[in-house]
């Protein structure tokens, strides 16, 4: 954990805290309320703590966001905002990116520390992507499922597909298995389209051009798994 992550909780803490005194009868601890803000807030603190490493290895390589950003397929605004710590990238692209800066994957969702890991369900590390229009509901969201486990081959996720009439098609290195949970989910593997519901499977070569998103309009959960 950095130093200014760190700084920025502990004020924010010391904000909430502030903010309570004898006669209000109940303090920190015992105020819902308050207790859930501020692990919102420290959500949110750690969720976009990955700009600063991103813009410090793209300047380190001597790249441009734009010379970056063609390099991956986005535009340098994404890119920038990504660095601001306003937004993710699609997975697909965020694996072309570690790679393009000779970065892991697990550099930007949780570098790790830890032999083994275990994620509880209510305690998982949410990652949010939309589109143009958050209330178009464009875009998944996800949830990393190992991000202490250090020296990790692969990155599993809970992922949910909002309903979407943006296609994204992408190709990169490694491979993926994807697991429906609910819901129904199309998939584009190559020339191949269909539609799996719960308990189908696909694993596929990243490298085939493909796309999965919700199947109508209605969002669909699964278990993905990445090997960048």
């Amino acid at each position: 954990m950095n130093e200014e992550f760190k700084e920025t909780s502990y004020q924010s803490f010391r904000d909430t805290v502030d903010g309570y005194g004898d006669e209000k009868g109940i303090d920190l601890l015992t105020d819902p309320v308050a207790v859930e803000a501020a692990k919102r807030e420290s959500q949110k603190e750690r969720d976009t703590d990955h700009g600063p490493k991103l813009r410090a290895a793209r300047q380190s390589l001597g790249f441009s966001l734009r010379e970056l950003a063609s390099k991956i397929g986005v535009s340098a605004s994404l890119l920038e905002e990504m660095e601001e710590g306003k937004t993710i990238l699609p997975l697909g692209q965020l694996i072309k990116l570690s790679k393009t800066l000779s970065l892991k994957m697990s550099d930007f969702i949780s570098e790790g520390d830890k032999a083994f890991t275990i994620v509880r369900a209510g305690a998982r590390k949410s990652f949010k992507r939309f589109g143009k229009s958050k209330e178009e509901h464009r875009g998944y969201e996800y949830e990393s499922l190992a991000p202490g486990k250090k020296d990790r081959l692969m990155e599993p996720f809970v992922v949910t597909l909002h309903p979407s009439d943006a296609d994204e098609p992408s190709a990169h290195d490694g491979q993926e298995f994807i697991y429906v949970l609910e819901g129904q989910m199309d998939v584009l593997v190559g020339e191949t389209k269909d539609v799996l519901g719960p308990g189908d499977a696909i694993y596929y070569d990243s490298g085939d051009i493909h796309l999965v998103k919700a199947h109508g309009d209605k969002p669909a959960k699964i278990l993905a798994v990445l090997i960048s």
